[in-house]
Order: structure tokens, then sequence, then C-alpha cells
């Protein structure tokens, strides 16, 4: 059974019976705008719409910004070569803890070796820095 099929209400009758008695006391220039308003809502939906791949004109542009958000992340997250990994570094610092740790290794820079370190430090800097 259809809506417009069932019997009506009373508060249905009521409010179709003031709508009607409302629409007798328009005046002709509120008619003529609320025809004009409905006259352009009919040719509006009836005009066609648009085609289900003219969705897709900013498919190019969503793509590109994509592949930059990709890209920012992928690059963001890389680590450098050059570094040392987590276990690489956790190895170094336990064997500066060895060396800090060995009595003569301080004695020897205690009494007066001091160039050689320099030295050695210079090239293991310049050879890390021709690496990287």
């Amino acid at each position: 059974m259809s809506p417009a099929d069932e019997p009506l209400t009373p508060f249905e009758r009521n409010a179709r019976g003031v709508l009607a008695e409302s629409v007798q006391h328009i005046d002709a220039r509120t008619r003529s705008r609320l025809n004009q308003a409905r006259h352009a809502a009919l040719a509006a939906a009836a005009s066609p719409r648009r085609s289900f791949l003219s969705r897709f004109t900013m498919m190019p542009a969503a793509g590109a910004a994509a592949a930059a958000v990709l890209v920012a992340v992928t690059l963001w997250h890389h680590q450098p070569a050059g570094d040392t990994t987590g276990a690489e570094a956790q190895h170094l610092a336990v064997e500066d803890m060895d060396l800090l740790a060995d009595g003569d290794a301080l004695d020897l820079v205690e009494q007066g070796d001091g160039s050689f370190y320099e030295w050695a430090a210079a090239q293991s800097d310049a050879n890390g820095q021709s690496d990287g």
C-alpha cells in the first residue's frame, strides 16, 4: 500500500486545510517568484548531470601530491649510509668503555704521547669525511 493510498489523519487534513488557505492569501508578486523558482528547480533537475568521468579531473594532481608525500616520507625515514646503525653504535660505545677502563692506556695518554693520538684522530676524521 503506497502512502498516497492511505487515509489521512486528522492532523494531516488540518495541515492541508491551513496550507490551502494560506496559498489563497499570497499576493501575485510572491506567487510569481515562487513559480519562477519552481521552474528553475525543474530545469536544473532536467539538465544532464556531469558524467562519471568528469569527477576524475583532479586525479592527476592528487596522484602527484600523493607521490610527493610518499617521497618526502621515504626520504625523511631514510638513514644516510655514513651513519652507524644501532648495533654498531652500541659496539663502539662498549669499545670506548673498555678503553676508559684500561688503566695502562690512560697512563700512556697522561705521559705525553698526545701528538700520536691527535694524529690518529685527524686520520680517522679525514677518512670518515672522504667516505661520506
